[in-house]
């Protein structure tokens, strides 16, 4: 359940041990504007408000990196009026967001395939990227376009090119090859995974990466999620067992 606003915040030396690296498959969003009568891009406006507070809360949990879920290759299928608001709300984002991710010291980068984006959008992407290309305080990755299974078959089409053009031995593929293709190559896997809105399941996002992550199903939904529950999620992180398939000795 979300944490109310007089409870205590979660402070920093209460997740030692914590998440690296959170990805987060926002959802709910729609659910929360139909249940205020509201329509569901009301909601989305909502969650994207939500996203600035996660980000600053971050680096006061330990976390270095955060990935989160804009936009799937299956949200094409939403109707044309919900699509084009999203795609609208992605470029006012970005214009509103630039100069505070940037002051910030935030590095922003986007994952997903940006074919079918329109021009507009994808030079807004380009100009953030570029932006805060030099911050090192804090990583932002942002999915727009972006499937799981999609990401690993355009990785292995590129993978098998290099092979083809005898750039890549093909005997020296193997595990550690595949993730140098990836659109994440520059990010360690994710550490814990995180869906709102009650869902357990994780929708084609970082299908590769998130191989040994944690998980967490909770039932908030986007727009209500709160930096007091993110703490409390980083601090549970910090207390599990990670094994990794080995056995204590």
């Amino acid at each position: 359940m979300p944490q109310t606003a007089t409870q205590p915040e979660i402070s920093a030396d209460l997740v030692e041990g914590g998440p690296r690296h959170v990805a987060i498959i926002m959802d709910g969003n729609g659910r929360w504007a139909t249940q205020r009568g509201r329509p569901r891009l009301f909601g989305h406006h909502a969650g994207a408000k939500r996203v600035r507070e996660i980000v600053e809360a971050c680096p006061d949990f330990g976390v270095e990196y955060l990935t989160i879920f804009a936009f799937s290759t299956e949200n094409w299928k939403r109707t044309q009026v919900e699509v084009a608001g999203l795609m609208s709300l992605f470029r006012r984002y970005i214009n509103k967001e630039t100069r505070h991710l940037r002051d910030r010291g935030v590095r922003v980068r986007f994952i997903g395939d940006r074919v079918r984006l329109d021009d507009k959008l994808i030079n807004l992407m380009n100009e953030l990227e570029d932006a805060t290309a030099h911050n090192t305080k804090f990583n932002l990755t942002i999915a727009i376009n972006y499937g799981g299974r999609d990401e690993v078959a355009r990785a292995t089409h590129r993978l098998a090119q290099d092979v083809a053009s005898g750039r890549l031995d093909p005997d020296s593929v193997d595990e550690e090859t595949l993730p140098k293709y990836l659109d994440t190559y520059v990010l360690p896997d994710p550490d814990l995974v995180i869906r709102t809105s009650g869902e357990a399941r994780i929708s084609n996002f970082l299908l590769w990466q998130s191989a040994y992550s944690e998980y967490e199903f909770i039932d908030t939904l986007w727009p209500d999620f709160t930096r007091a529950e993110f703490g409390d999620l980083c601090a549970s992180y910090g207390g599990r067992d990670r094994r990794f398939g080995a056995v204590k000795a």
